[in-house]
């Protein structure tokens, strides 16, 4: 029998069909990444796979090359639906079928309440209205391509540090209207087929155990069918856990739900047999969707693979380019036209324009199958359009947290990218002396190795791996400093010489989802034209650090960097990049954050740009006005040089098309269209969770309640630095007359059309994102966000001159508030005003209306 044949299987006959152990084994994963098979039934396991942006497979470590697609954040910023759900279509579901993946473990549809939030850029917005309808496409997208999605992580999983125990503290209407929303909106529209939950407390109670979320909310109110799994390790509870709907516990690897505690459970009348039963009831439910939708996936051979087509090459430069947002363009000086504009050398500068940029840390990340650095793309472009045009470089100031990788700077003896890996097992389990013959030898060609299970099972629970290489060489002697950290211990020789020690002490660290040490460096001197041998000497074991002595063995995250670069005076760079700007007709400086700053485990403490790469620009600025500055971050930065500039460009992170889309942008191949999906503020404490972002004892305190965002600045009634929804194009729109249908309202719902003309007003053909906000009734006795969006339309390639009319339908949710003490949703009579235009900026909502409703209503589920 076929594993797919379980699509045709009678679930409740199944079911009766279960022992209590084969129930139990169901309700847990198996290893890392797969649910459990029950072969003696035809029950087949189910693999799933990061993530959001992207689908790795089953390996951090020398994983199968894949499609990075752009961060969440900028999903979000194409204001896009319909693009956003061809992607998952075309895209995330081929490239999961590609990984023999059957569930996908995102969309990721958490509330950015700063973006301090170490995963900001893996959620879409601080905007709930759009996070759940481009969550609804992106899920609609990815399950009609045969792929199961996992929403996660369910809820208010909005930062890192402490994250396994914090305690979100809000009220009921800020849980509601804020942080379910995208969740509730994406099961009103596309009906995932699962959720994650996510690590910490929700007022008091852990989320995977939490059964006002679980089974009031989603289960009872919205009557979702989907499957509910934790989030890996996101489990702190038997009875608990099992009682309030989680129905699967991931991974499988160090489990609370084995044969024996649960039994013992049952025993003693914690949990019921039947309880136990309806959680592997829902997991099979998923498997049968999954074998109906993709048989193919569950009847192949398991094997991962990479393709890239053309169209789906075009798909993907064409959506990261779409995502990207023109903040400022004084002067036109965009886009770049080398022979029209007299342009004879163009300076490239920063610390991100040849850095390998592609996306955040954590989850998200994965090995691409192709990337194109901006300094690449902007070069091909800018020499395609005018051959004869001259470009200088300067990193001017590196931009990295951690040395950077050294993935392309080391070969194997025989001339391969990469070094030669040797794996030890130990005398015995608790010995630290390994044996003398290798267990197994690996080509590897990465210098960041997160092993987590992917390395050979016939190791001992204690084990050392040896890497060799060859250092590539140098065209003249320079100090070469070296950083290498570890979730274990490591030291790093230079042909022979111990050059860093992080095998007898360690500091504790941040790197690998918190297990790693911090990263120790030391400097070598090379000489030219030299090949040096690198060796680095690896053990799962951790090292004692001041503080903790515990040496405990990494099973499940060990892992080893090394970094490295050249020695270079700081003040000697900067001035090499000032004097390029000097002489240069105009300059690109690309800067911003990467994957050390921005990553799952732990929060940024700061928005600034990296060391000195704020005075860099600026300086830069000064020397040549005709500076056009590229930042990349997938959360908000600060830009306190954004007055001395003529044109900032905001790229976000945007996968293996990055050089071509952000060159797209520049030389006006592409018109920009992207909108901010969150507020850039001019500092860190203009935010509304400033002062209470941080876990303080274990809780977490939801001050601003419903003023996250944009929503804080109108109450507030002072300006950020750049608008959520804001973005500039290439050409100019008008708005005007708009028109409002009467509302109608009718078996609990109600519909309301608004209409406008949108024309183009300047030269050239462009595309713009119509925004409708609302503001709620004056008479109302509670406080409300003075205006809200609620309904956004993108128009696409009007030509100059032209005019279109445009249409928004609002819905029951537009006009609804969260009524605690009823526990429903309310729409008051009343008068609502509307409010329409390019961005939140009061100045850029043009168009204002209003409409009434004479009698209320309420309602509940979705």
């Amino acid at each position: 029998m076929a594993p797919s044949d379980f699509a045709k299987a009678n679930i409740a006959d199944v079911v009766e069909q279960l022992t209590t152990d084969e129930a139990i084994l169901l309700t847990a994963g198996v290893g890392f990444w797969h649910t459990h098979a029950v072969p003696r039934l035809g029950i087949p396991a189910l693999k799933v796979s990061d993530g959001p942006n992207g689908v790795r497979g089953n390996h951090f470590f020398m994983g199968t090359p894949a499609k990075c697609l752009p961060s969440a954040t900028a999903f979000a910023a194409t204001f896009d639906p319909a693009l956003v759900h061809d992607v998952g279509l075309h895209l995330i579901a081929q490239e999961a079928k590609l990984k023999a993946a059957s569930v996908l473990l995102g969309p990721t549809c958490n509330t950015q309440r700063s973006p301090l939030g170490g995963r900001s850029f893996e959620s879409f917005s601080e905007d709930p209205h759009l996070s759940g309808m481009v969550t609804a496409a992106y899920v609609k997208g990815v399950q009609a391509g045969g792929i199961g999605a996992c929403v996660k992580h369910f809820a208010t999983n909005d930062k890192e540090n402490d994250r396994m125990a914090y305690d979100s503290i809000l009220s009921e209407r800020a849980l509601r209207e804020i942080y379910l929303m995208p969740f509730m909106l994406a099961e009103k529209y596309s009906k995932p087929w699962s959720y994650m939950t996510a690590y910490n407390r929700v007022n008091g109670t852990h989320a995977s155990e939490n059964p006002h979320i679980i089974r009031e909310i989603l289960r009872n109110e919205w009557g979702s069918n989907a499957m509910v799994m934790s989030d890996w390790f996101g489990v702190y509870s038997i009875d608990h856990a099992i009682n309030a709907g989680l129905d699967l516990e991931m991974p499988g690897t160090n489990k609370w739900r084995t044969l024996d505690l649960m039994n013992r459970s049952i025993q003693s009348r914690k949990i019921m047999k039947r309880t136990v039963k309806e959680r592997a009831a829902k997991v099979l439910e998923l498997v049968q969707r999954c074998a109906k939708a993709a048989p193919e996936i569950l009847d192949g051979d398991g094997e991962e693979r990479t393709v890239d087509t053309d169209a789906e090459k075009a798909l993907m430069r064409s959506f990261a380019a779409q995502s990207i947002v023109l903040l400022k363009n004084d002067g036109g000086i965009l886009p770049i036209h080398p022979k029209a504009q007299g342009l004879r050398k163009i300076a490239i500068v920063g610390g991100n324009a040849k850095a390998r940029v592609l996306s955040g840390g954590g989850s998200a990340a994965l090995k691409p199958s192709y990337f194109t650095t901006p300094y690449d793309g902007l070069v091909a472009a800018l020499k395609a359009a005018d051959p004869d045009v001259e470009i200088t470089y300067s990193e001017g100031a590196p931009a990295y947290m951690q040395m950077p990788l050294l993935d392309h700077e080391l070969t194997t003896e025989d001339g391969r990218r990469g070094w030669i890996g040797t794996w030890y097992s130990h005398e015995n389990d608790e010995s630290m002396t390994p044996l003398s013959q290798p267990v197994a030898t690996t080509h590897v060609d990465e210098t960041r190795m997160f092993f987590s299970t992917s390395y050979p099972t016939e190791l001992t629970k204690r084990w050392t791996l040896r890497l060799k290489g060859i250092l590539t060489p140098r065209p003249e002697d320079c100090d070469f400093e070296f950083g290498l950290l570890s979730a274990g211990r490591a030291r790093l020789y230079v042909d022979g010489e111990l050059v860093v020690d992080n095998w007898t002490h360690q500091r504790r660290g941040e790197a690998f989802f918190g297990s790693g040490s911090e990263e120790e460096r030391g400097v070598f001197r090379l000489k030219a034209n030299t090949a040096h041998s690198i060796f680095v000497e690896y053990c799962n074991v951790r090292a004692p650090a001041p503080g903790d002595p515990d040496e405990a063995v990494m099973d499940s995250n060990p892992g080893v960097r090394l970094g490295g670069a050249p020695v270079q005076d700081a003040d000697d760079l900067m001035a090499e990049a000032v004097q390029l700007a000097r002489e240069a007709d105009a300059v690109v400086a690309v800067v911003g954050l990467n994957a050390d700053w921005e990553t799952e485990g732990y929060d940024r403490t700061t928005l600034a740009l990296p060391q000195r790469t704020d005075e860099l620009v600026s300086r830069v600025a000064k020397e040549n006005k005709r500076t056009v500055v590229v930042t990349q971050a997938g959360s908000a930065i600060t830009m306190p040089w954004v007055d001395e500039v003529h044109a900032v460009v905001h790229a976000w992170y945007l996968g293996n098309a990055t050089g071509e889309a952000i060159a797209d942008v520049l030389t006006g191949n592409v018109n920009p269209s992207g909108r901010l999906s969150l507020t850039f503020a001019r500092r860190l404490e203009d935010y509304p969770s400033h002062g209470h972002f941080h876990s303080e004892n274990g809780k977490v305190r939801y001050g601003e309640d419903l003023f996250v965002g944009y929503k804080h600045f109108h109450h507030r009634k002072f300006d950020p630095l750049f608008y959520f929804g804001y973005g500039l194009s290439y050409t100019t729109f008008s708005y005007s007359d708009l028109q409002l249908s009467d509302p109608v309202i009718s078996g609990g719902d109600f519909n309301l059309k608004a209409s406008l003309t949108l024309t183009n007003t300047g030269s050239v053909t462009g595309t713009e994102i119509v925004q409708l906000y609302i503001s709620m009734p004056s008479t109302s006795e509670l406080t409300h966000p003075p205006l809200t969006l609620k309904a956004f339309a993108k128009v696409t390639d009007l030509g100059a001159g032209q005019s279109t009319r445009v249409e928004l339908e609002l819905d029951k949710y537009a006009v609804s508030y969260w009524e605690e003490r009823i526990s429903r949703w309310v729409v008051e009579p009343g008068v609502y005003g509307v409010r329409v235009g390019r961005s939140s900026a009061p100045s850029d909502l043009t168009l204002g209306g209003e409409f009434t409703i004479e009698k209320g209503f309420e309602w509940n589920g979705l």
